[in-house]
């Protein structure tokens, strides 16, 4: 039984204990207190915990509170201070409570509230280590800022659990973590500051860190104690900046011993408040053993967003440093499958996959193993520690798709956008992973030049897309074109279209292909077939193969011919009536001159109404 205090979890009879009173909890309150306390020192979302109590079933969120209130009255916890059950304000729970193994013999066994996870990150070796170098600037007084951005999913939040673990366990410093939550931060002004505040004075120094504050910064310590009833004040932003000097002073005073590690994450959503202090700490000029840490996603956003203006001030006046995380090389994506599979030897071809799939993103990765596990295209085969992953299918001939999990999160992403910016972004993937500015004006049916400048916007802005160089027209003008920095957004945005629409804008590339290179058409005859074909104009996409193919003939590649023709072949299937005769009959002969002048069999291709 895990003991807090003096209360004991019984968990084979299903009831809590306290002294040796026994308490009877209802099964829901006390699967929520079994699962908290099995998962102490760490955040427990809403979400998590809905899902691990009620997998098949939608509940309201609103019934953990009940359940949280509930359990307080029996615990006699207290949410303004709490001592077992801590509320992070929109995010979920965390239990604080120190932890003993009760074994029934009147011995306990202390146990920890773990620290964050030791477990080593794949590939992240450099980053890791300069992130040490930075704290160890410390001894001499030197406060340290230090911003860490990269993508969704590229392993910030990873790097940073390995960075904490190590400062707490070989430094022994404080680390006090805040989150800054999308749509809270303008409403909610410091809520990563007094979730940091409320964390360490939770912490097991927590009790330095309240008096510190309460001798230096009473007003922060009262609101970092009780977030919920801080937000809830309406006099809290304007009581906050006008002591925004203690803050910082109290923070300064808890480095004299130790440390002090701020992180924040997500900075791209704090508030203005969250910035004017990284900015109060940065400046100011006591000596203090200070790092603040914070996370972000590349802020391809307008000139005028705070975190970019304030980031450029810092590092032009030499006040922060600042790493990109940039995607896995292929041996650290080979390095986290081996560590997610638990096994060394991996199935043939499976790191050559996921690395071009998910493009050396950490979460990418994860998520694509776990769909290749969920369709039993990876399943486990054996007993006991012989057992090992293999492949039912040869990854080079499956249809790869695009997992769930990440399809919904890049979808929310594009959601975000306003209607304009996802036609843009639809348009081009209509091309492919690189699409030029005059192709997507031709498939939106809109002017050329306003096209490139809502294209170039829209590189500035997203993460996802950037500027790659400038196609040479043949009229003598140029056109940008663009990439998708991953193949799955191309994915995703290229699927959510309808059919129609799909089709209707590969025709207006395909149509204008041919204006552009009028006169020249045979070198793009290729491409427009491809148009064409996905459009479902058939005749029209087997004219543009056979010019393909003669073209082909002309520089005496005879085999690219015979490819190009007998894909016209395949396609001449869908044709009738007189179409089709005359498909069968000229693109045969065709056919057999392009296979004799590379030495093939001559023998007489089947007519296109036959199945190959």
């Amino acid at each position: 039984m895990k003991q807090f205090e003096d209360f004991r979890l019984d968990t084979a009879n299903q009831c809590l204990w306290r002294s040796d009173v026994q308490i009877a909890l209802p099964p829901k309150p006390f699967a929520v207190l079994r699962y908290l306390v099995e998962n102490p020192g760490r955040l427990i979302t809403h979400d998590e915990l809905l899902d691990a109590l009620w997998p098949e079933t939608y509940v309201q969120p609103q019934v953990l509170r009940t359940y949280m209130l509930e359990l307080r009255k029996v615990l006699g916890d207290n949410a303004a201070q709490p001592r077992f059950i801590q509320t992070l304000s929109k995010r979920g729970y965390c239990f604080v409570a120190q932890l003993t193994e009760h074994t029934g013999n009147g011995h306990h066994l202390r146990m920890a509230v773990p620290e964050p996870s030791a477990t080593p990150i794949a590939g992240r070796d450099k980053e890791l280590a300069y992130l040490q170098e930075q704290i160890q600037l410390l001894d001499g007084g030197e406060r340290r800022i230090v911003f860490l951005s990269g993508e969704s999913g590229i392993g910030k939040t990873a790097l940073v659990d390995a960075f904490c673990h190590h400062v707490t366990t070989s430094l022994a410093a404080r680390v006090a973590r805040g989150q800054c939550v999308q749509g809270v931060g303008g409403k909610d002004p410091y809520y990563p500051v007094m979730e940091a505040l409320s964390r360490l004075c939770t912490s097991s120094d927590g009790e330095t860190a309240s008096r510190i504050l309460a001798r230096m910064a009473p007003a922060w310590l009262a609101m970092g104690c009780n977030p919920d009833a801080a937000s809830a004040s309406a006099t809290r932003p304007a009581a906050q900046e006008k002591s925004l000097s203690d803050l910082c002073a109290a923070l300064e005073e808890l480095t004299a011993d130790k440390p002090l590690v701020l992180v924040f994450e997500g900075l791209d959503w704090a508030d203005d408040s969250t910035l004017n202090l990284v900015s109060a700490l940065a400046r100011r000029r006591a000596q203090a053993r200070l790092m603040v840490l914070a996370t972000y996603r590349p802020p391809k956003s307008s000139a005028e967003h705070p975190l970019k203006e304030l980031r450029h001030d810092l590092l032009l006046h030499r006040l922060c440093e600042e790493m990109t995380l940039a995607p896995l090389n292929k041996p650290a994506v080979a390095e986290l499958l081996q560590r997610e599979l638990a096994q060394n030897e991996l199935p043939p071809g499976l790191a050559a996959f996921v690395y071009q799939r998910a493009e050396g993103n950490p979460l990418f990765v994860i998520a694509l193993l776990e769909h290749l596990i969920a369709q039993e295209i990876l399943v486990r085969r054996g007993t006991d520690g012989a057992a090992q992953w293999v492949q039912q299918v040869n990854f080079q001939e499956m249809e790869a798709g695009v997992p769930d999990k990440l399809a919904q999160m890049i979808e929310l992403e594009i959601e975000r956008l306003s209607a304009e910016e996802q036609q843009l972004l639809e348009a081009g993937s209509v091309m492919n992973v690189a699409f030029p500015a005059w192709a997507v004006a031709a498939a939106l049916q809109k002017d050329a030049a306003e096209t490139e400048e809502a294209c170039d916007e829209l590189a500035r802005r997203l993460y996802f897309v950037k500027r790659a160089g400038q196609d040479d027209l043949p009229d003598g003008t140029r056109s940008p074109f663009y990439v998708f920095t991953h193949g799955l957004y191309r994915e995703v945005l290229y699927q959510r279209q309808s059919a129609t629409r799909r089709a209707r804008r590969h025709m207006r590339i395909a149509d204008r292909l041919g204006e552009l290179f009028r006169g020249r058409e045979a070198g793009v005859a290729r491409e427009m077939a491809m148009h064409y074909e996905v459009a479902g104009d058939w005749p029209r996409a087997i004219d543009a193969l056979r010019v393909a193919a003669r073209q082909a003939e002309q520089r005496q590649a005879f085999a690219d011919a015979a490819e190009l023709l007998e894909r016209a072949v395949r396609i001449a299937q869908n044709l009738s009536g007189v179409e089709l005769e005359t498909v069968e009959h000229e693109i045969p002969r065709e056919l057999i001159v392009a296979r004799d002048a590379q030495n093939l069999p001559t023998k007489r291709p089947a007519k296109a109404s036959q199945k190959a």
